[in-house]
């Protein structure tokens, strides 16, 4: 489990084989620090430590995970990438807690500098994964902790403002229009609608949208 706090960034590259992907050591996460086994989000991606060095640590990636989210673009790119290690029991839940468990990409669809922020406005590819977000709801981007500040009726397309610590310490300093973005929405949030499904009688997880007001009134909501 992770808070989508970063604390470090580094290069990721691919090592061979195909699915092992290596981090070189960055400030900020000691791969000193690091056991075997341990979890680290990688852009969002919650992974496990196979081997470590002075230099970094490597991770052995499945054909899903690879699949979901954008290491292996970003590995062929030795592009930055966001490092968090896993939460200890004891430490403060400064973001919202984050799995490691991305449910897809969005698009980023414009980067504008204000006075005081930046304007990220990001669309889900599917578009299915916009009934999580909601106006203030938190949202886990390339595995960072951040609020949605508006987002279109389906919550499909939502934008963020980003302060400029935030900006300056991550890889979103990077991100120009048409990249892609890991994705994961809150957690609480989708496991809400399992239950109101499961409570519902519903045959599937995709039928929840057709909770209504009848629906809440019907049990017990007023």
């Amino acid at each position: 489990m992770f808070t989508g706090l970063v604390q470090a960034v580094a290069v990721l590259q691919r090592c061979s084989g195909g699915v092992e992907l290596r981090i070189p050591s960055a400030a900020g996460l000691d791969p000193a620090g690091l056991a075997l086994g341990d979890s680290v989000a990688v852009d969002g991606v919650c992974l496990t430590v196979t081997h470590r060095s002075a230099q970094g640590f490597r991770a052995d990636v499945s054909e899903e995970t690879l699949a979901r989210t954008t290491l292996a673009a970003k590995a062929d790119r030795r592009c930055w990438v966001n490092l968090e290690p896993a939460l200890r029991l004891a430490d403060r839940l400064g973001g919202h807690l984050v799995s490691g468990h991305v449910d897809g990409q969005g698009t980023v669809v414009a980067v504008e500098q204000q006075p005081a922020s930046w304007r990220l406005v990001l669309r889900w590819q599917d578009p299915a994964y916009g009934r999580y977000v909601c106006e203030k709801a938190s949202v886990a981007v390339d595995g960072i902790s951040l609020t949605v500040a508006d987002c279109s009726a389906d919550g499909a397309e939502f934008w963020i403002a980003v302060i400029p610590h935030t900006w300056s310490s991550t890889t979103l300093q990077h991100l120009r229009v048409g990249d892609a973005v890991n994705l994961e929405a809150d957690l609480l949030a989708k496991y809400t609608e399992r239950l109101l499904v499961h409570r519902s009688g519903m045959a599937a997880a995709d039928q929840a949208g057709t909770i209504s007001s009848a629906w809440l009134a019907e049990h017990g909501w007023s």
